[in-house]
């Protein structure tokens, strides 16, 4: 498939290739942060998770590690994890569910697959995103939700299935709790559809998880893998170029930039150090049960932490 160009009727502002790395157990593609941009609206960490088949005893579980500034957004595709957080929450996600964490001004998660995964192998697909908070939310008390697949806004029409995962779009608000301006819709269609972004969120990005999509006006098809940020105010219509599944995210930008360093987001740089001390110090608030945890990663020579 070919990639679009950029031309003088051009509805794209940035193309992302993300990169891939290795959690150990699977692979992620990490499309947000990146050296080309950092966010869209609050959006800060965009992952792909999988496709992934796991054998008999190659499931690994991702251990405790902590977080500020932020809220976690677990939406899968397909096969399922179990959640526990120093909070008390304890809640297995499976494919169409979706698992709410914010940070706050500190909380502690791990991520493991089910005894019988791990027995047996099994399935992951899905994405994990990070939507950074409002300056006036970045300390509030952690907070977790849970949201089954029932209860998330569902619109069809003429050869399209959405459903609106979190935030406002379409008409519609999803049950999950947000604190800013934003989307996040799963978007099926069929070859040959037409589907219109709607203009409602200043910035706005589609990330293909399969077939092709190209864009009226536009050249070329975008293929799967790949971030395509809008430029804002564009009239965009994706139009289906095989049965195709695609994320789109949206809302509007902070006034504040916002710092980024391994788990930690904020708008203050200092508050991202006094959560490495705390951290390493082992003053972050503990996991009933759990004794693991993951170090605080030593700082390279010449770190600047991310803008």
């Amino acid at each position: 498939m070919s990639i679009p160009g950029k031309g003088g009727n051009d509805r794209i502002e940035e193309i992302i290739l993300p990169n891939v790395r290795d959690l150990g157990g699977f692979k992620v593609r990490r499309a947000l942060p990146s050296a080309q941009r950092r966010m869209v609206g609050p959006f800060i960490f965009f992952d792909q998770m999988g496709p992934v088949m796991f054998g008999a005893g190659e499931a690994e579980d991702v251990r405790p590690h902590p977080h500020i500034g932020l809220s976690t957004l677990t939406y899968l595709f397909d096969g399922e994890m179990i959640h526990r957080d120093s909070a008390g929450h304890k809640e297995t996600i499976r494919a169409g569910e979706v698992n709410w964490m914010t940070a706050g001004n500190g909380i502690v998660h791990s991520e493991r697959f089910p005894e019988a995964v791990h027995a047996a192998g099994g399935n992951l697909f899905g994405t994990q995103i990070w939507v950074a908070l409002p300056k006036a939310s970045e300390e509030i008390a952690p907070l977790f939700s849970h949201h089954d697949k029932a209860v998330l806004p569902v619109f069809s029409d003429t050869g399209m299935r959405m459903t609106l995962v979190a935030g406002e779009g379409f008409g519609v608000r999803s049950p999950v709790p947000v604190y800013s301006d934003l989307m996040y819709a799963d978007v099926h269609l069929e070859a040959g559809t037409r589907f219109k972004v709607p203009p409602d969120h200043v910035e706005r990005a589609a990330y293909v998880i399969h077939g092709g999509v190209g864009i009226e006006g536009q050249d070329g098809v975008f293929p799967p893998n790949q971030l395509v940020i809008f430029r804002p105010g564009a009239e965009v219509i994706l139009a289906a170029t095989e049965p195709t599944r695609l994320v789109l995210i949206g809302g509007e930008p902070f006034p504040e930039k916002r710092h980024i360093y391994w788990n930690f987001v904020s708008s203050s740089k200092e508050r991202i150090e006094a959560a490495k001390a705390d951290w390493r110090a082992r003053r972050f608030p503990e996991i009933i049960g759990e004794t693991e945890f993951i170090p605080l990663p030593p700082d390279p020579v010449g770190l600047r932490i991310k803008d």
